[in-house]
């Protein structure tokens, strides 16, 4: 079984950097892809970024690209989000997803989630 856990979480000022992370102390051979996913008040929940365990390739929503970067540790159980140039907009509940298949895009791709941990981007 997958146990997914964020940290990281906080208030940051817009134009800021923060690092969320997502360690699974589950079963690892469960899982072959990790991402991020957030929602907004009043919104439906998007894909941010994934990540493939194995091979480590990444891939970004439209709105993140070249300002958010997801990266893995050597023992493949943690997953980070390193968040640069932080907007008002990026404001939202981030949860971090885990699949067992090998690509996330969509929500119905995720079969385990984390809690979720609050970012606030303060203009």
């Amino acid at each position: 079984q997958v146990q997914l856990r964020e940290s990281g979480g906080g208030l940051v000022q817009a134009g800021g950097s923060r690092r969320l992370s997502c360690a699974d102390s589950g079963r690892t051979s469960d899982r072959n892809s990790m991402g991020w996913f957030r929602q907004a008040p009043g919104k439906e929940r998007e894909f941010v970024a994934a990540i493939r365990m194995s091979s480590g390739r990444t891939s970004y929503a439209d709105s993140v690209k070249g300002r958010f970067t997801i990266s893995r540790d050597i023992g493949r159980t943690t997953v980070y989000l390193q968040m640069n140039s932080l907007k008002p907009e990026d404001t939202a509940v981030y949860y971090c997803a885990a699949s067992r298949g090998f690509n996330i895009a969509t929500w119905s791709d995720v079969d385990y989630w984390g809690q979720g941990t609050q970012v606030t981007a303060s203009s």
